[in-house]
């Protein structure tokens, strides 16, 4: 049991603990607004217009500041040192002009590198084109072919017909009958005696 109770006590200290902790933070983070507020609304000088650390009292008879620490910051940098400098200015020219001359030489190269890209990629499309067109032309000569072939069987049937025509004719003036030559042609003595 008592070990029990040491447990609660040591929770219990350290809630308290942070707990006034959470307290003294609140009060350092809400504290000198609120007194400054209350005490009349004037702010406590920190910076004087010659840039010395003065501290003044806390009475309220002090006069308001008169200056504008707002409008002008506390380190002021020339805008344009170098003109003084004619050393610095003809440097900072020269390494402006280098820059540049660097920038549009790297620019040069990238746009020769892109256009040689583009002629490798002209001349693989004509050598494809090239090669589809040739197959083009061997299948149309063939197509030419075959159908110069086509027209030759064709009037070689033509004539192959006419020709059947003929010599059937002649046998039937000889006595050749239709039905006759087709039962004789089914048998072998009879087609070797023809």
């Amino acid at each position: 049991m008592a070990v029990i109770q040491q447990r609660i006590c040591s929770s219990g200290v350290v809630k308290l603990s942070l707990g006034f902790i959470a307290l003294s933070i609140a009060a350092y983070i809400v504290g000198p607004p609120l007194y400054w507020h209350f005490l009349g609304g004037s702010a406590p000088t920190s910076l004087s217009s010659s840039s010395s650390l003065s501290f003044s009292s806390t009475s309220t008879n002090c006069p308001p500041c008169s200056c504008n620490c707002n409008s002008s910051p506390l380190i002021t940098i020339p805008d344009d040192c170098s003109k003084h400098d004619p050393g610095v200015s003809e440097d900072t020219e020269k390494n402006f002009a280098e820059l540049l001359a660097e920038e549009l030489k790297l620019r040069e190269t990238e746009a020769a590198e892109n256009q040689k890209r583009a002629d490798m990629a002209l001349l693989e499309a004509k050598k494809i084109t090239s090669q589809y067109q040739k197959e083009a032309d061997k299948c149309n000569s063939g197509m030419e072919t075959c159908e110069e072939a086509r027209e030759k069987a064709e009037a070689a049937l033509v004539s192959q017909k006419k020709l059947t025509a003929v010599w059937e004719q002649r046998a039937r003036q000889k006595g050749w009958k239709d039905g006759v030559a087709r039962t004789a042609a089914h048998l072998p003595e009879n087609v070797q005696s023809v």
